[in-house]
């Protein structure tokens, strides 16, 4: 197994999680990220409670899809259970992210959902996020519930916590991340002055469709 283990990954950990920092995505030791690597199924994730700029690739911790400790000394992140749930439950997913940010949260805070309200969102995260079921940090439950309202969308709120957004691989999942907080906070800035206009579902389709199939080089 030992051979199995990619330093490149954990060295991407290591630097999501200053990026992070620097970006405003989080703040402290809070927010907790992983890699899943497609070869061989394990998963990259960060310890438990360590300061971001302190964090050295020996510290990230590699688990299987069990929560089976196979690399490293650390203790790993508490909301280890819903990292490897999200991955059990979507196979397309290989990078997930916890997030401690501000506009989003406060979606959180009020139980809201965020809507599909500009076109980038609407293209890699999904119609709208939704807000999931209140649980205790770093519990099944909350795991359970996270699988849950994040369904087969990339982002979903926690309410009165933060935020958790998904992608193929981690550059992915962190443009989700920077969409996410930019939508929050137009969606929040637009509600107190009028009311926000809404994509259309035909739209909505049509555009997720074309970012899928047609963007970018191929």
């Amino acid at each position: 197994m030992t051979n199995e283990i990619k330093n490149t990954l954990k060295r991407l950990s290591v630097e999501t999680g200053l990026g992070m920092l620097e970006e405003g995505l989080t703040v402290g030791t809070w927010g907790n990220f992983s890699v899943r690597d497609p070869e061989t199924g394990l998963v990259y994730i960060t310890p438990s409670g360590m300061d971001y700029r302190e964090m050295q690739i020996e510290d990230i911790v590699v688990m299987d899809s069990s929560l089976n400790i196979v690399d490293g000394f650390r203790v790993p992140s508490v909301e280890k259970v819903m990292h490897v749930s999200i991955y059990n439950a979507r196979p397309d997913v290989s990078a997930v992210i916890h997030t401690h940010p501000l506009y989003s949260a406060v979606l959180g805070v009020n139980g809201m959902e965020l809507p599909g309200i500009s076109e980038d969102f609407v293209q890699i995260v999904g119609d709208k996020m939704i807000c999931s079921e209140y649980a205790l940090p770093g519990t099944v439950e909350l795991a359970r519930n996270v699988v849950k309202g994040l369904g087969s969308r990339n982002g979903v709120l926690l309410p009165n916590h933060g935020t958790i957004v998904v992608g193929k691989n981690m550059p992915t999942a962190l443009t989700v991340c920077h969409v996410v907080e930019k939508t929050a906070q137009i969606f929040i800035m637009a509600k107190s002055i009028g009311v926000p206009n809404l994509i259309s579902q035909e739209d909505i389709e049509i555009m997720q469709d074309y970012a899928r199939n047609k963007y970018g080089q191929r």
